[in-house]
């Protein structure tokens, strides 16, 4: 693969190079991905802990926000490095890297349904159990992605489909920004038979593969089978950002909610100072304030030595990047003190935070929530499909809450894909709320909420 090529600036469908003043292509990407919609719901969606009442906790919208400043200095980083060796074609800048790699961070969690994986989980199984019926209709590669519903796919579809331009472009951003935000390029009926690099995880859904060929067409991506391509090499820069941030923050929220202690934090933390020096004064700092401050202190010294690593990291394994080589993500290629810190923080979270009761519980309720609005609201789509005589006055109340324009036109016609269009449109606007919004509409088609205006 070559720079060139990899960082194209066009558009979705074609579109010339937008120029502007003072905003570069890629820096107008961030804007619209800070402005739309589905960013701004992040901020009232689970990141680790379900309707958390501490505003400490994190959210998606400030996780996302964290990863993305995380990822600029990386990309940044980066692009210096290429640019002083002489990599970079003569027009890109570094901060045009630190640009695209921002915009990707700040895109990675945005098509994550309420309540976080567990909300992934829940739509799965009413898809698997009660929803079955509504797959018949479907290809079995079209019930792969309702049956294995997977929150990084629906990312891809609100960038192109849903948002902003609905079913012509969506966000309309760069092909570059679109391709480094694709984690897991290929589809999900080959990923549940382990014939890809990661298995149960995907990125592309049936009804945006035509956009995926045309990003990784206009960027140069190596094919490396049937609708499958290689990773556009700054996604690992992406996710690394994602890691590193997972690395401190899930452990800042767990010493907040007091699920974990100070010490056992900093114990996974400590060797990742190289100089001793350095060590010792932070000890010296960290030794007059309580605990609940101690991580603001840690925070800026352990994250620049990440972004130092994976750095250096990604320059060594440049050409492997380029062409495709590298199977693993960019931690496994970093020193060890870092990827020895970055797993054990995630090995923590595992064992005590992700398996707290209080989690637990709101993780079981998270599923009655979603079968309640999968149950309504694709009994109404389905029924609007067949014979009119058939739609009650709920279904038709359930439709005008959804809104007809929110259907694709092949939905409308009822031609085409109509039926598997129809069920993505649904799983659209689930994977769209809010925690709040899902839990408060849940109550409502069960006749128990309150009156909202």
């Amino acid at each position: 693969m070559q720079w060139n090529q990899l960082l194209c600036a066009e558009r979705l469908g074609g579109r010339a190079v937008k120029e502007e003043e003072g905003r570069s292509p890629f820096l107008s990407d961030h804007d619209k991905i800070i402005f739309s919609g589905a960013f701004r719901r992040l901020a009232r969606k689970t990141q680790v802990h379900p309707l958390a009442s501490n505003d400490h906790i994190h959210n998606r919208m400030t996780h996302s926000l964290e990863v993305a400043c995380v990822g600029r200095t990386l990309g940044i980083r980066v692009g210096a490095a290429l640019k002083k060796a002489g990599d970079l074609p003569e027009a890109i800048l570094p901060t045009d890297i630190g640009d695209i790699v921002q915009a990707s961070c700040l895109a990675h969690d945005i098509g994550n349904p309420p309540f976080g994986h567990t909300g992934e989980e829940a739509i799965r199984n009413w898809f698997q159990k009660e929803g079955a019926e509504y797959l018949e209709k479907l290809t079995p590669e079209q019930q792969m992605d309702v049956l294995f519903f997977e929150g990084n796919a629906q990312g891809l579809r609100v960038l192109t489909s849903s948002e902003y331009h609905q079913h012509q472009e969506g966000m309309r951003l760069t092909y570059a920004t679109l391709a480094a935000s694709i984690k897991y390029p290929w589809c999900a009926a080959p990923t549940q038979r382990g014939e890809r690099p990661k298995r149960n995880k995907y990125g592309i859904f049936q009804s945006e593969l035509d956009y995926f060929h045309e990003v990784a067409g206009k960027t140069g991506l190596i094919a490396r089978g049937e609708n499958w391509y290689c990773r556009h090499p700054l996604v690992y820069l992406m996710e690394a950002a994602d890691d590193f941030c997972y690395g401190i923050i899930d452990l800042e929220d767990g010493l907040e909610m007091g699920i974990l202690q100070w010490g056992e934090i900093y114990e996974i933390l400590r060797p990742v100072i190289a100089d001793k020096n350095q060590q010792h004064e932070l000890e010296r700092a960290l030794s007059r304030v309580n605990d609940s401050r101690k991580p603001a202190l840690l925070r800026g010294t352990i994250i620049d030595a990440f972004i130092s690593a994976g750095t250096r990291a990604f320059i060594n394994h440049q050409q492997d990047f380029l062409t495709g080589k590298v199977e693993h993500d960019l931690i496994s290629l970093c020193d060890e003190r870092v990827m020895n810190a970055v797993q054990a923080a995630k090995d923590l979270a595992k064992q005590k935070i992700f398996n707290h009761p209080k989690r637990i519980e709101l993780e079981i309720g998270a599923y009655a929530t979603i079968a309640t609005l999968l149950n309504a609201m694709c009994a109404a789509v389905y029924a609007s499909l067949g014979d009119e005589q058939q739609v009650t006055y709920k279904d038709s109340r359930i439709l005008s809450l959804l809104g007809e324009s929110h259907f694709h036109p092949q939905v409308q016609a009822r031609e085409g894909d109509h039926y598997y269009l129809a069920l993505m449109a649904v799983i659209d606007y689930i994977s769209g709320m809010t925690d709040n919004y899902a839990t408060n509409l849940a109550k409502q088609f069960n006749g128990m909420g309150e009156v909202r205006y």
